[in-house]
């Protein structure tokens, strides 16, 4: 089992950046592999970014050269920096993990139906 606590959601104007992060806990050494979803009323729940366990990564296209995802094992922590946030980037995101062997084809996956665990979820709100 695993444990994940999304932080580091607010508000902000177009351009600005944020840095969420999400503490894991729980069963954390068995290779994991974690993403950022993102979701809006209306709209199914979206990957944005996704790292594997050797920290290969992959990213939606709308977030290509904005956002970065990084992992600090020793901290058991997962990060999403973005950068020149947009109005349209205004979402709930959430931290989702699986194991590395419970995932089904290519890694690393922006599947939602790959992932085993989510947090809660943390707002972020971009204004023009």
């Amino acid at each position: 089992q695993v444990q994940l606590v999304e932080s580091g959601g607010g508000a902000v104007q177009a351009g600005g950046s944020l840095t969420l992060a999400c503490q894991m806990s729980g069963r954390t050494d068995g290779g994991l592999n974690m993403a950022w979803f993102r979701e809006t009323p209306g709209k199914e729940r979206e990957g944005v970014a996704a790292i594997d366990e050797r920290s290969r990564t992959t990213y939606a296209d709308s977030v290509k050269g904005r956002f970065t995802i990084f992992k600090d094992n020793g901290n058991n922590s997962l990060y999403l920096q973005m950068n020149n946030l947009q109005p349209e980037d205004t979402a709930a995101y959430y931290c989702a993990a699986a194991y590395y062997w419970a995932v089904a084809g290519l890694r690393p996956t922006m599947k939602r139906s790959q992932y085993r665990y989510w947090g809660q979820g943390t707002q972020v709100t971009v204004s023009s």
